[in-house]
C-alpha cells in the first residue's frame, strides 16, 4: 500500500547544523481487511520520556503495527476513516478483536464488554485527535459529539470508537502518549463498576 502523507525528518550534521535527515512519503502505511478502506500511518514514534534526541536517527515506525505507544513513548498517526459500513456496525465482538488484535492490543476491544460501538476500545493513553478533514462522530459509554474539521478532542483513556457518519473519507491526526490509570479508577474497571 503506498504511503499519502509526506514526512519531513530533521537532524544534525557533524557539525551539529540543522539539516533534513528525509523528506519523503512516510513510508509505515497500515490497513486492516477486517475494516475496509481504512488505512493509517505511523508517522514517528518515541520509546522514552525525556526523548533522547541524537544528530540522526534509523526510523522508529518500522515493524509491526501496535495500537498503543511503547511504554513512555509516543505515537504519531494519520489515519484516513471511511464512511461506516453496515460491516462495520452489525461486528460481532469476535471480529472487533480481530481487528484491535491485527492493531498489536486484542484487549483495548471493548465489545462485548458493555462498547456501544463495534470499534469501541480503551488503552492507557492520553490521545490528542485532530480532525484534518470531513466530519466524525466521537461514540462514548452514555453520549455521541458530532466533529467537524480543526476540530480536537483529548481522549483520556475512556472507552470511545470513531464514526464515519458522512458520505466523504475523514482524515484524523491522532497523538498518543503512555499512561497509567490511577489506581482507583483502574480498580472501576477491574471491578465491572467502570466500562
Amino acid at each position: 500500500m503506498t504511503g499519502f502523507v509526506r514526512r519531513v525528518v530533521t537532524g544534525h550534521d557533524k557539525d551539529g547544523r540543522a539539516v533534513v535527515l528525509s523528506d519523503g512519503i512516510a513510508p509505515n502505511v497500515k490497513s486492516n481487511p477486517l475494516r475496509p478502506g481504512h488505512r493509517s500511518s505511523d508517522i514517528w514514534k518515541t520509546k522514552a520520556m525525556p526523548i533522547v534526541l541524537t544528530a540522526d536517527e534509523s526510523d522508529p515506525t518500522l515493524g509491526p503495527r501496535t495500537l498503543h505507544p511503547a511504554p513512555m513513548g509516543t505515537t504519531i498517526r494519520i489515519a484516513e476513516l471511511q464512511p461506516e459500513s453496515a460491516d462495520i456496525r452489525n461486528m460481532t465482538p469476535e471480529k472487533s478483536r480481530e481487528v484491535f488484535a491485527a492493531m498489536g492490543n486484542a484487549e483495548a476491544a471493548m465489545a462485548g464488554r458493555g462498547g456501544r460501538h463495534p470499534l469501541m476500545h480503551r488503552t492507557e493513553t492520553i490521545d490528542y485527535a485532530v480532525v484534518l478533514d470531513g466530519e466524525i462522530t466521537l461514540i462514548l459509554d452514555d453520549e455521541d459529539v458530532q466533529l467537524k474539521a480543526g476540530d480536537v478532542v483529548i481522549q483520556r483513556g475512556t472507552s470511545h470508537a470513531w464514526s464515519n457518519r458522512s458520505d466523504k473519507v475523514c482524515r484524523m491526526l491522532y497523538v498518543l502518549i503512555d499512561g497509567r490509570f490511577a489506581p482507583e479508577l483502574a480498580a472501576l474497571f477491574e471491578d465491572g463498576e467502570g466500562r
